[in-house]
Parts: structure tokens; sequence; C-alpha cells
């Protein structure tokens, strides 16, 4: 398994001063992912959990939705110059029956530690291969202002503890400072999982991915929290995989906002202390008890 951090010399000015000294890095390496033996797409990520980071990306294509579709995931042969195992080479196998999407030359793709999945940002393409819809917004409101209705509710209290929770649990980001985290959490605001890596959307891969290898998606009763902003790609992946609360400390992106509307997903965003903006879902958190009314 490759190296999370890596140490290298700087030169630091603090006040006037110049030194040298050693710095903690974060690591990135390029991840190719195989699907049956054939390359599928190339992720730039931090070394770690890379089996779950496969199969997160999966469940976010559509390929995958339950541990039975999955007979295994192999690293291949992959050497650097001292003929030294990169590990930076993934095949996953499906499970007899499962069908294999289209791959091609132009199916494959290159996703950065920084954009996500480019190409596929099509709420379309979302709305059609989502295996676990959830009830629009309008039939969840409803339902939930009967008694014992279930489904997901949140107090904006919970919610204002979440990014300091996150940032608890990443103990790579205290040396480097340089990793995106996140995590999966109860609605009462209990972590179940985090993880981080240089990219937002591939630590989103390694929860989702876990959660698939434990036979847990579903995820519907959960809030997923990331370090940084909400793209498209992050909403697709909650979406993906059933998970009906995203919340980033940054801002959303319009597209994300787009498929939180038309999907069902509570989005909030810029969420800081007891700030918070909530661009769609508002009916899954309780802002009546919380103003007062």
């Amino acid at each position: 398994m490759g190296r999370v951090t890596e140490r290298r010399r700087v030169i630091r000015l603090r006040n006037g001063v110049v030194s040298e000294r050693p710095d903690t890095l974060v690591a990135e390496e390029p991840l190719e992912i195989r699907l049956d033996g054939k390359p599928l797409a190339v992720t730039m990520r931090t070394p770690g959990d890379d089996f779950a980071l496969a199969a997160g990306f999966l469940v976010s294509e559509g390929v995958l939705g339950s541990p039975a579709e999955l007979s295994g995931i192999t690293y291949c042969d992959g050497a650097d110059e001292d003929g030294r195992n990169t590990y930076n080479i993934v095949n996953v196998r499906l499970a007899p029956g499962v069908p294999l999407p289209d791959i091609s030359l132009e199916r494959s793709v290159y996703t950065t530690s920084s954009c996500g999945l480019c190409g596929k940002a099509s709420l379309d393409a979302v709305r059609t291969t989502a295996r676990w819809p959830m009830p629009g917004a309008v039939e969840e409101r409803e339902a939930a202002e009967r008694p014992g209705a279930p489904g997901v509710r949140l107090s904006p209290e919970v919610l204002s503890g979440l990014p300091e929770a996150l940032r608890t649990a990443q103990r790579v980001f205290d040396r480097t400072g340089g990793l995106h985290a996140a995590g999966l959490f109860t609605p009462e605001g209990e972590p179940l999982d985090v993880r981080e890596d240089v990219g937002r959307h591939n630590a989103v891969d390694k929860v989702v991915g876990r959660a698939l290898q434990e036979g847990r998606l579903p995820l519907r009763d959960t809030v997923l929290m990331v370090s940084g902003r909400a793209s498209f790609e992050l909403a697709q992946k909650a979406v993906m995989a059933g998970i009906p609360v995203l919340a980033a400390v940054s801002a959303p992106s319009s597209l994300a906002v787009d498929l939180a509307l038309e999907s069902g997903l509570t989005l909030v965003g810029f969420l800081r202390g007891d700030s918070m903006n909530v661009y769609a879902g508002a009916h899954r958190l309780a802002l009546r008890d919380a103003a007062g009314a």
C-alpha cells in the first residue's frame, strides 16, 4: 500500500526569519479502476481504502447496489522503476449475471482530485440510474406532518455540530492540512464512518464503498457531511447511495441544487457554527422548532 503522507523539505518564512525544515504532505497518486479486467477510470487519490473507493465509484455509476453483485476486488501488478508494486491498479470483478456497463475508449474517464467525474453531469442520467429514488419533497413533507412518520428529521443544533465532529475525526489532516473528509452521521449526530482523501469525491466514494461492502445500502437514515463545497458530483453520489441529507461547509453549485430539488435531497451549504443555508429539502429540518413557532 502506498504511503498516505510524504516528507519534503521547505523554506519557511515567519516574521522575517528564514529557516529550512521538513514538512509533511498528503500523498497523491493515480488509481486506475478496471472492471472485469477492462480499464474504466483513473482517479487521483490518497492511497488507502482503495477497494472501498472503487466500490463507491461503481455505486455512483449505477453499476453496483449490493455486495451480492460484487465478486471481488484485487490489486493488479503495477511496478515502479525499482520493481516495487505501486498498488495503483485495482480490478473489480462483478458477480455472474451482473451486466457490464458500456466500456469503450470514449467511456474511460480521467478523474482529477478536484473536479470529480466529468462527462456525466446530467440530471436525467442520475434520475434514470438511481436505484433508491427518494420521495418527492411534497409527498415527504405531507408524510412528515403525520405523527410517527418515518424518515430523517434533523434539528439545526445537530447540523451545527457536524463540521466540528468531522474535523475532530480527521487524523491525517492534523499532520498535513491538505485533506478533505466525508463523514456519515446518524440524525442524532453520531458518527458512523469518516474517510479522508485529497479529493472530495474520493472521500465520499470511500464512505459509500465501505457501506456497500458491509451491506448497508441504501443509507436512508443518514447525513453526509463534507469538508468542502457541495458539487454536482457529491450530490449525485449521495442520491445514488440513497442518502437523504448532504451538508457542506462551503457553497453548492447551481447544478447540485437543481439535482437536490429534483431528487428530494436535502442540501445544506455554508454550515458554519449555527449559521447555514438550506437550498433544498427544508422539510427534513425542524426549522419551526428552532424559530420557536
